[in-house]
């Protein structure tokens, strides 16, 4: 009988990834705690990794990987992973944007929520004891035009959830054109800017994307907004957020990530962080999450169903 081709597991998975992956004829090797430099043998025999983003995954990682076929990536972001690299290996890079999806939208919607009616700054007083309903006062959203940046999974997904409000919502979107629609109109970033009461982002990290919305995107808007970022910390300048929210420009924010975050998002040192995010963190109106956006009780078994699904659709047994 053939041997089957070996998926090993480095980060770990909902269990239903494993057992649908022995379903679809795989065997399987579990190694959450082993640091690379014992891993070795397992690569060498891999025939795809499943990960999240404990490794940077780089020409001299796949030399140690002549048999591997794919790489699955349980999230989004692939900053991680050398793309080039593994195009040049044979390797192919899969990732499950549709898993967490719909748990960004929700908590997007939360920070708009949030920021339009003073949540965080009026429990923050209220805790304090101050009871001020006169500068407490909110937007109500139906009024408000929002605008999205990125109208890919996430985008639309949000969007979509934004429809039940009754708000006028714009999309831009640097890589694609003709997706404006029953959910968004589609506009140029300049139209955007000039309208939007919110803007909420969600574009990948590249070299391209560093620093997206930074010094210059904020000088283009025509009157005061609220910015959410629930995508990668890095497109985001904190210190020209810091300066914009200084100047009034920017009325709020709403921020997942930030661009101080290690690759893996689980630790940070948050006094050591540099004078703009002080700012911002005692700020009454930044709403704050540590990368919870995409990370539910219901989120690691969406991105195993996703991944499941493409692994059979392109490497079927």
């Amino acid at each position: 009988m053939p041997r089957r081709p070996n998926l090993l597991f480095v980060d770990r998975p909902h269990h239903s990834f494993l057992t649908g992956a022995q379903k679809l004829g795989f065997s399987i090797t579990e190694a959450y705690q082993q640091p690379l430099e014992s891993l070795m043998p397992e690569l060498a025999q891999a025939f795809g990794i499943i990960m999240r983003s404990r490794f940077n995954v780089s020409q001299p990682f796949l030399s140690h990987c002549p048999q591997l076929r794919f790489i699955a990536r349980m999230g989004i972001g692939l900053e991680h992973i050398d793309l080039n690299a593994a195009a040049e290996a044979g390797v192919r890079i899969l990732n499950s944007p549709e898993g967490s999806r719909d748990t960004v939208a929700e908590q997007v919607i939360g920070m708009i929520l949030g920021l339009l009616n003073h949540i965080g700054k009026a429990d923050r007083e209220i805790r304090n004891g101050i009871w001020d309903r006169k500068r407490n006062l909110g937007y109500e959203l139906r009024h408000r035009t929002v605008g999205i940046i990125g109208f890919g999974n996430i985008g639309t997904a949000v969007a979509a959830r934004l429809s039940s409000f009754g708000c006028r919502v714009l999309a831009y979107d640097k890589y694609k054109k003709g997706f404006g629609g029953r959910l968004a109109a589609e506009v140029s970033l300049e139209q955007l800017q000039e309208e939007a009461d919110v803007v909420t982002l969600h574009i990948p990290y590249d070299a391209s994307n560093h620093y997206f919305a930074g010094e210059a995107f904020f000088q283009g808007f025509q009157k005061p907004f609220f910015l959410i970022n629930a995508a990668r910390g890095l497109v985001l300048d904190t210190a020209a957020l810091a300066d914009a929210m200084k100047a009034g420009q920017v009325m709020g924010a709403g921020l997942d990530v930030l661009e101080y975050e290690e690759q893996a998002f689980n630790e940070l040192d948050l006094n050591a962080l540099p004078e703009p995010f002080q700012y911002l963190r005692q700020s009454p109106f930044v709403l704050m999450t540590p990368h919870t956006g995409g990370h539910s009780h219901e989120v690691m078994e969406a991105h195993a169903q996703v991944l499941l699904r493409k692994i059979a659709a392109a490497f079927p047994l």
